[in-house]
């Protein structure tokens, strides 16, 4: 089917554009979203009309981001540091938020990481080059500069951050022994307390003993 864009349909066409597409995408998607009319006189005019009118709202858009935004952020060096491995290699990569979210905070202009035309997230340490969409036709180029983190490198069998190692069995055992060398001996006073007790009571039975003996002797 022969239709008449009425907006732009990112990656299909923009306002004004006459293109033949399928018949299921027509009619199950851009007409009833008003996106685009079949290709009479009529539907491309108002579509002429429209895009005029876009092209010279773009024409200003442009113009402002030339002027003012554009200073700010062409030729832009950025440094974002990244936890590296001792051979260099990223623990996880840059991404175009990353980008987008540091070159916000060094340049104070808003921006969206859409805006960041990043292929593939950066997993390599160096500069590297990257294109920012300020608009449709008005781009920028920025370096970004990817570092490790604290400029040192991350031993790679270090599994977790923060995790102690436990210290060598030969040291363990030297300190439990220690430990045992160190503990209090017994109070030989609290000793002799708690054998006086049983001392007399060892008396007692005797005595008793005796006596049951003598007490035996005289009923025989």
């Amino acid at each position: 089917m022969k239709v008449v864009f009425l907006e732009e349909v990112e990656g299909t066409a923009r306002t004004g554009d006459v293109k033949n597409v399928a018949d299921g995408f027509a009619r199950n998607y851009l007409l009833p979203r008003k996106l685009a009319a079949p290709a009479t006189d009529h539907y491309i005019t108002i579509a002429q009309a429209k895009a005029s009118k876009e092209a010279r709202r773009q024409d200003r858009v442009d113009e402002e981001a030339r002027d003012h935004v554009l200073p700010k952020v062409d030729g832009k060096s950025l440094s974002i540091e990244v936890r590296v491995g001792e051979h260099g290699k990223l623990f996880g990569s840059v991404t175009a938020r990353d980008i987008a979210e540091a070159l916000q905070e060094a340049t104070r202009v808003e921006l969206e990481h859409r805006q960041v035309d990043l292929k593939e997230p950066i997993r390599e340490l160096g500069a590297h080059e990257v294109t920012v969409k300020l608009t449709r036709n008005v781009l920028a180029t920025v370096s970004v500069n990817v570092e490790p983190l604290g400029g040192v490198a991350v031993p790679e069998e270090v599994a977790e951050e923060g995790v102690e190692e436990e210290p060598p069995v030969s040291e363990q055992v030297a300190d439990e022994a220690s430990a045992e060398e160190e503990e209090p001996s017994e109070d030989p006073v609290a000793a002799s307390e708690e054998a006086e007790p049983a001392a007399d009571e060892a008396a007692e039975a005797a005595q008793s003993g005796h006596e049951e003996t003598e007490s035996d002797s005289e009923q025989s």
